[in-house]
């Protein structure tokens, strides 16, 4: 059996119908069709895109900067934080005269082994009456590859002092401050705990 072209004709009430149709559409626009529209500026060319922490300026020299940041520095926030403690005890502990009474190292920890291995300590420090200890997190490592999304630099660097400053630890810490150079710098925190009652 051969098969032929099907030639059916449509009924007039079908014709109507489809006038009907035709007339309340519109004429799509392919271009807008197949062009993403995104809110956000547009990529920077590959010559002019970030690798590391090197970012090219306006010369085309490489500037060494540093790497993207989610938030403020560490240092700066701690800075421009109030001091809880008395005035001269927190020089003397800047400038890494005061002697911690305990320390816990996290360096290489991962963050859910840290979390309660920190917030053991603190709460052990300040039940037996220590008023200083030190908490090494250490610099971190650089991780960032180049990617679209910015990788923080020293996880645990970053996250110590936002539990420092949550329950339970917020009712027992005093202040939080970098540690001096001979203990740690950047890579530890003093903790001054608050008297027991």
């Amino acid at each position: 059996m051969k098969r032929g072209k099907r030639h059916t004709r449509l009924s007039e009430d079908d014709l109507a119908l489809w006038q009907k149709v035709t007339e309340r559409t519109e004429k799509l626009d392919l271009k807008s069709l197949f062009t993403p529209q995104i809110d956000a500026p547009a990529p920077a060319p590959p010559a002019l895109r970030k690798s590391k922490s090197v970012l090219l300026g306006k010369s085309g020299k490489a500037n060494k900067s540093q790497p993207y940041s989610l938030t403020p520095a560490l240092p700066d926030r701690r800075n421009s934080a109030p001091v809880q403690m008395d005035q001269k005890a927190f020089g003397k502990l800047k400038r890494g005269k005061l002697k911690p009474e305990g320390r816990i190292d996290l360096h290489g920890m991962t963050l859910d082994r840290a979390h309660p291995a920190l917030t053991r300590f603190i709460l052990s420090a300040h039940k037996s009456g220590k008023r200083l200890v030190l908490v090494i997190t250490g610099k971190g490592k650089q991780r960032d590859e180049g990617g679209p999304i910015p990788v923080r630099h020293g996880v645990l660097r970053h996250q110590v002092p936002q539990w420092l400053g949550m329950a339970p630890l917020a009712s027992v810490v005093l202040q939080v401050s970098q540690a001096h150079i001979s203990h740690g710098g950047g890579g530890a925190y003093y903790v001054y705990l608050r008297r027991q009652r």
